[in-house]
């Protein structure tokens, strides 16, 4: 079935028109039930040889590659898990060569890589020697091209590089603020609109540092269920209690947060202290955007925060590229707390926190990030300035304008190609992330090598970062793209083959190959 989703109805009793000022569609289709079958007898299959090859190793039939404890400390608490570490060691590792792959070369709509080779099944490799020149990248958050070498483009990097050198040596609070902080950090309350910003030098500890100082024991952090990792850590950190509702499901923040007015904190009954709700603006994962509107509607209606994580959304949707608010045509203020990271879209490192300025004041203060972390380096700084002005029209042109434009054509052109082959994807059409759903253990493996050969980069994710039956390749557009390397990427012989096998519906044929001699095992259906 279907699932697609066309925001066109009521929700929450409250009418679409007026909280949505543009329908936008999301694909969430559901594989047949002889896909989720072969799926789980993949897994099955894999993990009964797992066990088959522990029971080597344990009797010296097979090398054992993995840490042990040492004889002399059996009757210590163990240090490693083996049941824990089960699928490490006898599923991830058949496939492992499919990351971490070493780049040589800018991570721009191509790049170079490093071969590398292994002689132990992947347990170690060595590299050749060998450059695999101009690999079509697919994987890297490059949305908007930034990420480039271009000497014109980084003459004011490259002054403040001179200038400044390239660390800070220091605190925020210390002696790490520095002109070029300030300068950012007021372009970026301008580029969003909103009293004040703060800047930080590493995108994941922008969340996982700065929650803790905004909530706190006695308050209530209301999650979606696919959010970040980063997000889950900070909210973890902070001691506040945790509910997680489904993921974009209004139906089940909604319950959480009439509960959370109605019961109060466990045991006591008190009122929260704060109840902040915890979103993305695309969930990376997913390719899905958040439905802000009533998001926003919700909270207003029951009075509580809302922390929104702009990481992949900011520069890659809306009219000028400022992300889902103005995708949704809503006020910042809306937003209590709009994060969002410069390592994506801006082709640089760190991330902001934004909005009132007595929040970003509290946070000067009070954020760990700020007391313990090395500010972020000058020449990063300036990367994003010139990001930001360029998309601002600063620079004199309209360059900005014109990749946010051709991110959005990219990524509608990628995604109908990808749906008129027959393959089932995920998420918004105007998402540029793309997951294409591979669902077979067998295929992650075999779908990276063998796009990998056809001089594609791609990165491929299964379980436990996914659930166990929607194992899938996920593809990153960007305006850097021209229309033949996205033709290239969709006429690969790999999809092609794959589109032709999904049409054999109904299929009996299974093929499992298994060589214990060598230590491989492959699942091919």
């Amino acid at each position: 079935t279907n699932s697609t989703i066309r925001v066109s109805v009521c929700k929450n009793g409250i009418s679409n028109g007026t909280l949505y000022k543009k329908t936008f569609i999301e694909h969430f289709e559901q594989a047949p039930m002889y896909v989720a079958v072969l799926t789980f007898l993949g897994f099955g299959v894999g993990t009964i040889f797992g066990y088959l090859r522990d029971f080597m190793r344990a009797w010296g039939l097979e090398k054992r590659n993995v840490a042990t404890e040492r004889e002399q400390q059996k009757d210590f608490v163990p240090l490693y898990q083996d049941f824990e570490n089960f699928y490490t060691r006898n599923l991830y590792m058949r496939i492992r060569d499919n990351w971490n792959r070493p780049i040589c070369s800018v991570p721009g709509p191509q790049f170079d890589l490093m071969e590398r080779v292994t002689d132990d099944y992947n347990w170690t490799f060595r590299f050749t020697g060998r450059t695999i020149k101009n690999v079509i990248n697919m994987g890297s958050y490059n949305y908007l091209g930034f990420a480039e070498t271009d000497v014109n483009a980084l003459k004011t990097v490259t002054i403040e590089l001179q200038k400044y050198g390239t660390g800070i040596c220091s605190t925020r609070q210390e002696m790490g603020t520095l002109d070029k902080h300030v300068e950012l950090e007021e372009l970026v309350a301008r580029f969003l609109g909103v009293e004040d910003a703060m800047v930080f030098g590493m995108g994941f500890a922008t969340n996982s540092m700065n929650i803790p100082a905004l909530v706190g024991k006695g308050c209530l952090i209301l999650s979606d269920e696919l959010n970040h990792t980063s997000l889950v850590l900070g909210a973890r950190l902070s001691g506040a209690t945790i509910r997680i509702f489904k993921h974009n499901n209004m139906q089940s923040l909604e319950k959480l947060l009439r509960d959370a007015i109605i019961y109060g904190q466990p045991r006591s009954h008190r009122a929260w202290r704060k109840i902040i709700i915890l979103v993305e603006g695309i969930y990376s994962m997913e390719g899905s955007i958040v439905h802000l509107p009533e998001i926003v509607s919700l909270k207003k209606k029951y009075k509580a925060y809302l922390y929104l994580d702009e990481a992949h959304s900011i520069g890659a949707v809306g009219a000028t590229g400022r992300g889902v608010v103005e995708y949704f045509g809503m006020s910042p203020d809306d937003v209590d707390v709009l994060m969002g990271t410069f390592t994506k879209s801006f082709g640089a490192a760190g991330g902001y926190i934004a909005g009132k300025k007595d929040l970003v004041d509290f946070l000067r203060t009070h954020s760990h990030s700020a007391v313990y972390a090395t500010s972020m380096c000058p020449p990063v700084a300036e990367q994003i300035i010139r990001a930001m002005k360029c998309l601002m029209g600063q620079d004199g042109t309209t360059q900005g304008l014109q990749r946010v434009r051709q991110l959005g054509k990219n990524t509608r052109y990628f995604r109908r190609r990808l749906h008129e082959m027959g393959f089932i994807i995920y998420g918004n059409d105007d998402s540029p992330v793309v997951p294409l759903l591979l669902y077979m253990p067998g295929k992650i493996g075999a779908f990276a090598r063998r796009m990998l050969e056809k001089n594609i980069g791609v990165v491929v994710v299964g379980f436990p970062a996914t659930p166990i039956t929607e194992s899938r390749a996920r593809f990153c557009v960007s305006a850097a793209h021209t229309r033949e390397m996205l033709d290239t990427v969709s006429t690969a012989d790999v999809l092609l083959k794959l589109t032709s096998d999904a049409k054999e519906v109904g299929r009996s044929c299974v093929s499992v190959t298994l060589n214990l001699s060598n230590s491989s095992l492959h699942l091919f259906f």
